[in-house]
């Protein structure tokens, strides 16, 4: 059997930790779909979610931990120097400090609420990916990756709305809103499979193998497993 080389890990563990933060970036706008209100973050935000699957799917549950850590410490670090910078005092002939405030400083409240959603949505998604690909022996990978995103999303959507919303928006405001994102993710998802399908089988054939998580230690909090 072919050894495991990874040559492509780093460059879509950088396609995940990218989406992730031009996602928080552009969220500042928001438009309507219709029916619906959505900020502009949903654009990559599925997208990341793929970068997700296909890291658990190829690579394993330890590995995308990693991934999933370095997306939060980078979502974190991007947070504190947008806060930062808006901090400084403006040249007197830049006019530009209120529309830099206005756009790119996250409200601490949405920032906290992006971080523990990423945390909780992130880690659930990688986790029902391993277990349910242990369970089928590596079959059924789109149902696998369509499930994990209803479970995944369906939490980060439930810890933002609550964390950023509660107390501001009414319940049913908040319900509308989340529902709205959720469904918006999970078809995205599927839109998405004939290219995420390929591109797993590419994965596993020029990477050497995949991974099954039959004996992984599925803290978060472990690093070196």
């Amino acid at each position: 059997m072919t050894a495991p080389t990874h040559r492509a890990l780093p460059f879509i563990a950088g396609l995940f930790t990218a989406s992730l933060l031009i996602s928080n970036t552009i969220s500042s706008k928001i438009f309507e779909l219709g029916p619906v209100t959505l900020t502009a973050g949903i654009i990559l935000i599925p997208i990341s979610y793929v970068f997700g699957d296909l890291l658990t799917e190829v690579y394993g549950y330890a590995a995308s931990r990693k991934v999933i850590w370095s997306g939060i410490v980078g979502q974190a670090l991007m947070t504190a120097a947008y806060l930062t910078a808006d901090a400084l005092p403006p040249a007197p002939f830049w006019p530009h400090q209120e529309a830099f405030h206005e756009i790119l400083t996250p409200v601490p409240r949405i920032a906290l609420a992006s971080i523990l959603a990423l945390f909780a949505g992130e880690f659930v998604n990688s986790y029902v990916i391993a277990k349910m690909k242990v369970k089928t022996n590596g079959r059924l990978v789109g149902l696998r990756y369509v499930c994990s995103t209803i479970v995944g999303q369906g939490v980060d959507t439930v810890v933002f709305s609550l964390v950023a919303f509660f107390g501001s928006f009414s319940g049913a405001e908040i319900l509308q809103l989340g529902l709205s994102a959720w469904a918006i993710k999970i078809v995205w998802e599927c839109l998405a499979l004939p290219l995420s399908l390929p591109l797993t089988g590419w994965l596993k054939r020029h990477e050497g193998g995949e991974v099954f998580d039959r004996k992984t230690n599925f803290s978060p909090f472990v690093l070196d497993q």
